[in-house]
């Protein structure tokens, strides 16, 4: 890489990596405001999404569309989001971070602006894509401001709270999004929004980043593979949203934006494996470890996917609405507080694998708890197991990426390959995830309804009896004796709906159990061969600079 003219850093203040700040004293009240600006940037990047995700019912109706057409706000979001770091780690690296910070947050505000115009559901897709690109800058963003908050021997702790604090968002924005909604039905979210954006750029202006090295990085041909893994991503992300929405094997689209996807995913990937100054190093993100790092990352996100997809999900379907769900949400975000603030504390680079299987465990307890739940279970009967997997969720990503970072520091040229890996990892996984376990169950409500279906029979006298007994319900407004009994049946129907609902749903509590404990037994297999066939493991730095493209340093 051709060099700018790079700067005269003290040992103590020289950036670890290209694109990444310099690490100055402080004093103890700046660093206080270099982490509560960090707060707020990671935040504001996090509710762009979270806002959209627990309000689509109310979205819906404000732009008259079904569930199906709903389903690509989200999409579009996370199609833009996942592959953005393909080109912001350069950014940061040629512009510098100054240019990065004001250029990216003044984007972002600009087309929070734009969602304020949004009248109809096409131009809030476009809107939404655009926020993705945007709202990718703001989570390192944060991390980056946050590293200043803390003294080098910290700066592990720092690289913990900058990555969690974006996953605080969603329990957040289910907390108050619906006060939001009375000020200005949906456009509320976004004023409130917009307002975070500017809070945020007033504040990165008062309070800039220490400056980095500069480095010249971008090639032409970064474009044209940028366009074609972007193009194939964005593909494989919108099959992964609507594939259980308009179902995998009917909608033609389906195969033919993944095959698509494939072709273009293979096409990037060989143009940047013959490349003599790749922006992918395809060799080092093919090794086993990265093979095996981007698994565990992918197999942990789906089981976090436990409380958006089946937690929520189960209670709405036993007609719950957000206001009953309140308290429930309050212990989320409580239980993801504790498990960044625990792991925060205890993190420790020699040992990274058992925060690993600790999480798994939680969530695989807290998972086995609510397959015991049925047609009477409330929100206050899901505090406990709804508590461990919001803490397993938010513990697990510190040591996951501290992990995966040990290649990086022998090797700098990997940091894009990295932060690419861990990013789209992250985003695939959750949708993986959701899209598994929403289909799973789908299928199990299928084969309980039809198993219930089966042993119900007018023959049966606790059938009549129920039957009667709906018909009875409305008798006082329908005195048509045969009406009153077809209300029964659909009464006694919607009954066996709901149980089928129950029985499926206590089957996808139970799938994430097992998919954590066997991630679990994997893991520590893979651990304990390490730690057979090798005589000594080297300990890995005790006092690591960490970088928020995701970079570790001595």
């Amino acid at each position: 890489m051709d060099h700018y003219t790079p700067r005269n850093w003290q040992p103590h203040e020289r950036p670890s990596l290209p694109g990444s700040p310099s690490t100055p004293l402080h004093s103890n009240p700046r660093r206080l405001a270099y982490a509560l600006v960090g707060l707020l940037v990671a935040l504001t990047g996090g509710l762009g999404n979270s806002l959209v995700i627990a309000n689509l019912p109310y979205l819906q109706g404000a732009l008259g569309a079904t569930t199906a057409e709903m389903a690509w706000l989200p999409a579009a979001y996370v199609m833009t989001n996942v592959s953005m770091n393909l080109l912001l780690v350069k950014f940061r690296q040629q512009f510098g971070l100054r240019a990065f910070t004001e250029v990216f947050l003044m984007l972002y505000a600009l087309v929070t602006f734009g969602h304020l115009f949004v009248n109809d559901l096409s131009s809030a897709i476009a809107v939404r894509a655009a926020h993705g690109m945007v709202g990718a800058a703001l989570s390192s963003l944060g991390l980056y401001y946050m590293i200043q908050a803390f003294p080098a021997k910290w700066r592990m702790k720092a690289l913990v709270l900058g990555l969690g604090t974006s996953q605080l968002a969603l329990p957040m924005a289910r907390l108050f999004s619906e006060d939001l909604l009375q000020i200005a039905e949906w456009r509320g979210l976004y004023l409130f929004e917009l307002g975070m954006a500017l809070l945020s750029l007033g504040c990165v202006f008062l309070l800039k980043l220490p400056p980095g090295d500069r480095f010249k990085t971008f090639e032409k041909l970064d474009f044209l593979t940028f366009a074609i893994l972007a193009s194939g991503v964005a593909l494989l992300c919108a099959v992964l949203s609507l594939g259980r929405i308009d179902w995998w094997l009917e909608a033609q689209w389906i195969g033919v934006a993944s095959a698509a996807s494939i072709v273009l995913i293979l096409t990037g990937l060989a143009i940047e494996h013959n490349r003599s100054n790749p922006m992918l190093m395809t060799r080092w993100l093919g090794s086993g470890a990265m093979i095996r790092l981007a698994l565990a990352v992918i197999l942990i996100r789906m089981v976090t996917s436990e409380q958006s997809t089946g937690a929520v999900g189960f209670m709405q379907t036993l007609n719950m609405s957000s206001q009953q769900l309140h308290s429930l949400y309050v212990v989320m975000l409580i239980g993801s507080i504790a498990g960044l603030a625990t792991s925060a504390l205890t993190i420790d680079p020699k040992h990274l694998i058992m925060p690993l299987n600790i999480s798994l465990a939680l969530m695989a307890v807290g998972s086995v708890m609510d397959s015991y739940s049925n047609n009477l279970t409330r929100p206050e009967n899901l505090y406990f197991s709804q508590f461990l997997l919001a803490f397993g969720g938010t513990f697990f990503l510190g040591p996951t990426m501290v992990y995966g970072m040990r290649n990086v520091l022998s090797s700098p040229r990997n940091l894009v390959s990295f932060s690419v890996l861990f990013g789209i990892c992250q985003n695939l996984g959750g949708l993986i995830g959701a899209a598994l376990l929403g289909t799973f169950q789908i299928v199990r409500e299928k084969f309980h309804s039809s198993h219930i279906v089966e042993q119900l029979t007018l023959l049966d006298p606790r059938v009549a009896a129920r039957v009667q007994s709906g018909g009875n319900a409305v008798g006082s407004v329908i005195a048509d004796p045969s009406l009153r009994n077809l209300q029964g049946i659909r009464s006694l129907a919607a009954a066996a709906t709901r149980e089928a609902n129950v029985l499926a749903y206590n089957d996808v509590f139970m799938l994430i159990a097992v998919i954590a404990v066997l991630t679990m037994i994997w893991i520590s297999i893979r651990a304990l061969w390490l730690m057979s066939t090798t005589q000594t493991v080297a300990p890995a730095p005790a006092t690591p600079t960490v970088q928020p493209s995701g970079a570790t340093s001595p």
